[in-house]
């Protein structure tokens, strides 16, 4: 128990005070994880992920370490990031599109893109999904639905991972596109229908409610591991921002948002990857950040910690040789 002469007579749990503080241990290279973790999972539980740039990572290290992850449609590229063709989600609101193309009628005013010179179809709401033709992208379409429910149904554990809060929406019905980019945007296609904003905690707090509302019609005893990815933004849209404090203020709405929804829910549980990438490695003296072109992405050692801690806090004890 730690104690100090400003609280003099409460004693705390040694996760509740900052490491290394008053006769706090300092840190010692295992995350202060806040008691037995009600989650467990094993490696015969089925484990799907969505998400942001990290979500990549997630998937890399549980095929690596031979747990039962969630792959449908492995043979497309849009597949490499996540349990289907969902390619990176990089907001709540494209994360809350898959869900209701997927087990309800969303119908978006512009479902496809025609590209102005190519001629080829691209998806605008998975990243820079391409097809030769119409035909192509109706067909590939109707077999992703079905491969995306599949996955999202066959998951006992649903790892969420929320990256930015930059979005780029349909001015006539609210849809967000998952980037401004790829062909039709290279070549010159109509964007005067979208706009750019950030949005705020409110909405997207109510797309991970509509999330969850979904998946208990249709995977009622799925549970959810919701967390802020620590990939940095590599630019930002705003005008008022530079890119560093755009990305901070993504990253803490967003961990508001988590925090909250997992407070609504028994089944939700908050792991937090951020903290331990943007404080707890530094509060180590280790670096997190890639080198090169892509500095604003953690480094391997980064991820290797982190799913080292992900082991530890949900796996149960047939698990933890690999992380010992």
């Amino acid at each position: 128990m730690a104690r100090s002469d400003v609280h003099p007579i409460h004693s705390f749990e040694s996760w509740q005070v900052w490491p290394g503080s008053y006769d706090n241990s300092p840190p010692d290279g295992l995350y202060p994880c806040p008691g037995e973790q009600a989650l467990k999972i094993t490696k015969d539980t089925p484990v799907a992920s969505m998400g942001s740039c990290f979500a990549r990572e997630i998937k890399s290290v549980l095929l690596r370490e031979g747990y039962s992850y969630v792959q449908e449609e492995a043979e497309h590229p849009a597949s490499k990031h996540a349990s289907a063709a969902w390619e990176r989600l990089y907001n709540t609101f494209s994360m809350r599109q898959i869900f209701e193309y997927t087990f309800e009628d969303w119908n978006p005013e512009v479902r496809w893109w025609k590209t102005p010179m190519s001629g080829k179809i691209q998806d605008p709401y998975r990243r820079i999904v391409l097809y030769e033709t119409q035909e192509q992208a109706d067909s590939d379409f109707r077999h992703h639905r079905e491969c995306s429910k599949r996955a999202l149904q066959r998951a006992e554990v649903l790892i969420l991972t929320l990256g930015l809060t930059e979005v780029w929406e349909d001015m006539h019905d609210g849809s967000v596109i998952c980037l401004p980019s790829g062909p039709y945007v290279n070549e010159h296609g109509d964007m005067n229908r979208y706009r750019f904003r950030v949005t705020r905690y409110a909405e997207n707090l109510a797309n991970l409610e509509r999330i969850h509302e979904i998946m208990a019609r249709h995977n009622p005893q799925c549970q959810i591991v919701i967390t802020v990815s620590p990939v940095h933004l590599w630019a930002t849209f705003r005008t008022n921002a530079d890119v560093i404090s755009a990305s901070c203020c993504s990253k803490a709405t967003l961990r508001a948002v988590a925090d909250q929804f997992a407070e609504n829910h028994q089944n939700v549980h908050y792991f937090p990857a951020f903290e331990m990438a943007t404080v707890y490695l530094p509060l180590l003296g280790r670096s997190i950040f890639s080198e090169g072109r892509e500095n604003f992405h953690v480094n391997q050692d980064t991820v290797d910690f982190i799913m080292e801690q992900f082991f530890r806090f949900y796996g149960d004890s047939r698990n933890q040789a690999h992380t010992e």
